[in-house]
């Protein structure tokens, strides 16, 4: 059924929009089979999406489902890659007007402030209330248990929807159109129908509230997709606000569900955590991970997003090199055998980066030097190249995502 009758501006307007939604999503997916299969038609495929999205038929297709177990073991649901074009087509609309919602210092799925942003917050905000070290001063750390897999579908269709409605035009036609693609992502359930990819033996191991396989009746975003990333951003945007402004923390930070607080009162700092429990429980549904409260005296040291931060310094973690040496073994099995594919050499190139990016920001450049060409497998600098002095992978000849 349509949702509404359209003129040609908003036609065109909303086209326009899939075309750019598209050019994001095929900036990092560009040599996956799906993005290939879809790139060959792209016009013609764009062109049937905006008939289905504009007519109100168009339905997420079946994800494909796999483990890795790098950095981390997860659950990975992989979207098919025209419902891909269809986040960044929510995002890029429900992005602005969000923004305008978070706080400063959520640094998750937001332009310019990502890890390292976060980092040097957290570094400023010690200093700050240590007045630069000379005042005791201490660290909270918190964590949410298997929180993308705890988030409850009907409270976060309505916090989206509710912004929505105070921040935007909620009577112009457009509205319904985004409101409906928000809704069928949300509540599409990516187990139904999905496409395992590894083995079942491959979630050994896997906590159960790290899967999506056995979460709570209508809980549970894929994590991996673009709009899980500020729908989950979204979740918590209340906490931010109720920890800032009800229980007046100045320094606080948080990026997706690992919150941090810096405070001089040691005794009340400790007493927020019964707060926090009940709050998360209560309003969010949400349980805080008992066996990750971290509370320490600043000089002590604090490791966050892969750094270890302490007075007048702050390092990459070991767990971040080892998590990096890890991988080069990964990535060194994948062509032990054969030569790489176009997806294989455009995930070596994410993961490689995505480690790079990290320890670029520190004083990391032999350890860099040494490690990558010590033991990444020669089979690889057939196929990539490092750009920048150690800082980035790029592919040869445009193969994978150079």
């Amino acid at each position: 059924m349509q949702l509404a009758i359209f003129n040609q501006p908003e036609n065109d307007k909303i086209l326009t929009d899939l075309f750019q939604a598209y050019f994001n999503a095929r900036k990092n997916k560009r040599n996956t089979r799906n993005a290939l299969a879809f790139e060959k038609n792209y016009e013609e495929n764009i062109f049937k999406l905006h008939e289905d999205i504009i007519s109100g038929i168009y339905t997420p297709s079946r994800n494909i489902c796999f483990i890795v177990n790098h950095p981390v073991k997860r659950e990975i649901f992989a979207a098919n890659f025209r419902d891909r074009v269809v986040h960044h087509f929510i995002y890029n609309y429900i992005s602005p007007i969000f923004e305008g919602t978070f706080i400063n210092d959520s640094y998750s799925c937001r332009v310019g402030k990502g890890i390292h942003y976060g980092i040097n917050r957290l570094d400023k905000f010690i200093r700050s209330c240590s007045q630069n070290y000379s005042e005791d001063t201490y660290i909270l750390k918190l964590d949410i248990q298997g929180y993308f897999m705890a988030i409850n579908r009907d409270k976060l269709f309505q916090k989206v929807t509710s912004t929505l409605r105070v921040k935007t035009n909620h009577t112009s036609i457009y509205f319904p159109l985004i409101i409906n693609l928000i809704k069928k992502t949300i509540y599409t359930d990516p187990i139904k129908n999905c496409i395992m990819k590894s083995p079942k033996s491959a979630w050994d191991g896997l906590p159960q509230d790290k899967s999506l396989f056995t979460a709570k009746p209508n809980c549970g975003l894929p994590i991996g997709n673009l709009t899980s990333q500020i729908f989950a951003n979204i979740y918590l945007n209340e906490l931010d606000h109720f920890i800032k402004r009800e229980l007046k923390i100045k320094y606080y930070g948080r990026y997706v569900d690992d919150f941090i607080m810096v405070h001089k009162d040691k005794v009340y700092l400790r007493s927020i955590v019964r707060t926090l429990r009940k709050y998360l429980i209560n309003e969010l549904n949400l349980k805080l991970h008992e066996k990750k409260i971290y509370f320490q005296h600043y000089s002590k040291g604090v490791k966050y997003l892969g750094a270890v931060i302490k007075p007048h310094r702050v390092y990459v973690a070991d767990r971040t090199k080892g998590k990096f040496f890890d991988a080069i073994k990964k990535q060194n099995e994948i062509v032990k055998y054969h030569k790489p594919d176009a997806e294989q050499i455009a995930n070596f190139i994410s993961s490689m980066n995505s480690y790079l990016g990290i320890m670029k920001h520190f004083k990391t450049y032999k350890m860099r030097k040494r490690m990558l060409f010590k033991h990444l497998s020669g089979w690889w600098w057939n196929r990539v190249y490092l750009s920048g002095g150690i800082k980035k992978f790029v592919a040869i000849n445009n193969l994978g995502t150079g």
